[in-house]
């Protein structure tokens, strides 16, 4: 979860588009994971939007760390990139979003009404109301270790395990 700074609006790119080295423009793509991503300047290299920014240069010349784009974040991010949390001050990453994981803090980014999510995939386990880290879904690996995981405790009586 990343917390939000309001800063001047000084950008005079069009919204969603940021100016990156050569003059050219942020472009989304879906990574092998179908998550949202960054189009590396090669056309070919499709990264995770949480891999922007990051202090690693994953993009072969580097433009997933354009110091202007890094800069102010998320204002200067493309807007493809960012996903805002239940309290707008908070944001994440685009690809945090429906992840299984609670990112925000309050498990907007997985739990309706601000985040429509597909349901439980085939490794996960669904519980009312879960404790921690998760926010309706555990990983069936949670399932029977001892552990309280689901606030009724069904990952330790119900779930048949991984």
């Amino acid at each position: 979860m990343n917390k939000i700074f309001p800063q001047g609006d000084s950008d005079d790119n069009a919204a969603g588009t940021k100016a990156l080295p050569r003059g050219e423009g942020a472009q989304t793509c879906v990574t092998l994971t179908n998550r949202t991503g960054f189009l590396c300047h090669d056309r070919r290299s499709c990264i995770p939007a949480s891999k922007v920014c990051d202090g690693v240069r994953t993009c072969a010349h580097g433009e997933d760390e354009d110091e202007a784009m890094c800069r102010d974040m998320p204002q200067n991010l493309p807007s493809f990139l960012v996903a805002r949390c239940g309290d707008p001050s908070f944001w994440i990453y685009s690809d945090q979003k429906c992840d299984g994981t609670n990112n925000c803090g309050d498990c907007s980014d997985e739990l309706s009404p601000v985040t429509i999510c597909p349901p439980c995939g085939p490794g996960w386990w669904r519980c009312p109301s879960t404790v921690f880290g998760y926010c309706g879904c555990i990983p069936r690996s949670l399932c029977r270790d001892h552990t309280q995981h689901c606030s009724d405790w069904s990952d330790e009586y119900s779930c048949p395990g991984p």
